[in-house]
């Protein structure tokens, strides 16, 4: 069993979903977690699922906000040993009806997002020579998915960040890697499949299929499975892997 006793993890988008499962998982095997989030009210319910949880709200599209937030998590629970770098969205649409906003607001939330975080706690690492950084990325960051352009380019583009800055940090007991789940059973999903129903007038259970029809196993993957990766990375048997983009994806990628 991993034991994480002593180390503190940053975990953002904790308030919902997949970031919850790795803030609850990564608190039972001993690690004081801070949740950080756009809203306080679920990060709130996350912290009461364990005393090891606490919380922080800050957006990671602001650089700024991201370093107070880490300075209060600091405040709290000393010096950060891992950071899941989890926020992201995704939104649908044909990529001409695509504006330069709506694309810029899928890099800053989803790869912008990930470098803030690893920057803010990038030197608490440095200085005691280990550390791991795990951004939660998606099969889309592997292959591409039509209509959603903006998510995929970000995606991607956290991939590229993850396997750099793995090269970048070899040498230093910084572990660097990416998970790449594909369609999880969470509220985001939810979401896409309201968006098929209202788009195409599909029924429910048809827009499920065609959502799980990628997946070999044809199934969506838990948030328990990625939260258990994570955890993985977090040990020691895990000190080798750096710069892997990992799938959960039932054999799709």
């Amino acid at each position: 069993m991993t034991n994480l006793t002593g180390k503190h993890a940053v975990v953002t988008g904790g308030g919902t979903g997949v970031g919850a499962a790795i803030a609850e998982t990564l608190a039972h095997a001993g690690a004081r977690v801070t949740v950080m989030g756009r809203s306080e009210a679920p990060l709130k319910q996350v912290a009461k699922q364990h005393k090891a949880i606490g919380y922080t709200c800050c957006d990671v599209t602001d650089a700024q906000a991201v370093k107070s937030a880490f300075r209060e998590a600091r405040g709290v629970n000393g010096a950060v040993d891992m950071i899941v770098a989890n926020a992201g969205a995704a939104e649908s649409k044909p990529f001409a009806k695509t504006t330069a906003a709506e694309f810029q607001a899928m890099l800053d939330v989803n790869l912008s997002g990930v470098f803030n975080c690893f920057q803010a706690g990038l030197s608490d690492m440095e200085l005691a020579g280990e550390g791991r950084m795990i951004s939660i990325a998606s099969t889309a960051g592997l292959k591409g998915y039509p209509y959603v352009a903006g998510y995929v380019a970000a995606k991607h583009g956290v991939v590229g960040l993850t396997r750099a800055l793995a090269l970048e940090l070899a040498q230093s007991g910084v572990t660097v890697n990416a998970i790449c789940p594909g369609f999880i059973d969470t509220p985001m999903l939810e979401r896409s499949i309201t968006n098929i129903m209202e788009k195409t007038g599909m029924e429910r259970a048809k827009a499920e299929r065609a959502l799980r029809a990628p997946n070999p196993q044809d199934r969506f993957v838990t948030p328990q499975e990625v939260a258990d990766m994570v955890l993985w990375l977090c040990s020691d048997s895990a000190r080798g892997v750096n710069g892997a983009a990992l799938p959960i994806s039932g054999g799709e990628i």
